[in-house]
């Protein structure tokens, strides 16, 4: 592991192996040929047996490539937003934190072009799915309701001043995060609306940065069964916010 690595990149899989088997070389190869010190971490989140095995076999071969890779076995499956944070938390000298998601949705290529924007402009950067002359977006109907309904959920549960806060791509100062860590207790899908809502109340800034983004099939999420389920984090999270906003000695 390169102790001088300039950012920590951790890929959160729970019984993710097939998804991993196709995104990871990829990734892989786009962390080797980068130029770019980076700490890649595989933060499983309390996998079978059997997939555990394979992603030690994976890292093995992304290992190969000549990526710098470890995987990280938790405990137990807490959810996606406990394993990174556990993550983030093994390596404490990288000026940078980042996740994506282990689905390929945001390409390795557009992982990497995102982690050089936001290590040259040295700022946080989250990157938002976004139509532009450079981007190209693949999601179905369902999919793009829910995705702009939750974030106009965002917006007026929470106030929150972002294009897409649940995109699977995000790169945070070291110091943004640390001053915010301690609050933070979503431990599921929104765990990244979480942090950046805490973020803001906090008085931190990030950049966002359009990416070409594809809707992946046999994803864990079901907008419809888990929309409630963010909705009621949503409510939680404000609530949160606003009690240590009366109280700022409340943890």
């Amino acid at each position: 592991m390169p102790h001088s690595a300039e950012l920590v990149l951790v890929t959160p899989v729970w019984n993710d192996s097939r998804r991993l088997a196709r995104f990871g070389p990829l990734l892989a190869d786009a962390i080797a040929r980068s130029g770019r010190s980076i700490d890649w971490i595989i933060a499983d989140d309390g996998s079978d047996p059997l997939e555990r095995d394979e992603l030690s076999r994976l890292r093995d071969e992304f290992d190969s490539q000549g990526a710098a890779v470890r995987v990280h076995f938790a405990a137990e499956h807490r959810g996606k937003g406990a394993v990174i944070r556990e993550a983030w938390s093994l390596e404490t000298s990288a000026p940078r934190l980042a996740f994506v998601d282990a689905d390929g949705a945001v390409t390795a290529g557009e992982m990497l072009r995102l982690i050089d924007h936001a290590l040259d402009a040295g700022t946080s950067t989250i990157a938002v799915r976004q139509r532009t002359a450079q981007t190209r977006i693949v999601e179905s109907p369902r999919r793009w309701l829910y995705h702009h309904a939750f974030i106009f959920a965002t917006h007026v549960l929470l106030g929150l001043r972002c294009g897409d806060p649940q995109c699977g791509a995000k790169v945070i100062a070291r110091g943004d995060f640390m001053a915010v860590s301690g609050v933070l207790r979503e431990d599921g899908f929104a765990f990244d609306t979480e942090l950046l809502a805490t973020l803001q109340a906090h008085g931190g800034t990030w950049g966002e940065l359009p990416v070409s983004w594809t809707e992946i099939k046999g994803g864990k999420v079901r907008p419809f069964r888990d929309g409630w389920r963010m909705l009621r984090a949503l409510i939680a999270i404000r609530g949160r916010i606003s009690s240590r906003a009366a109280d700022p000695d409340r943890p």
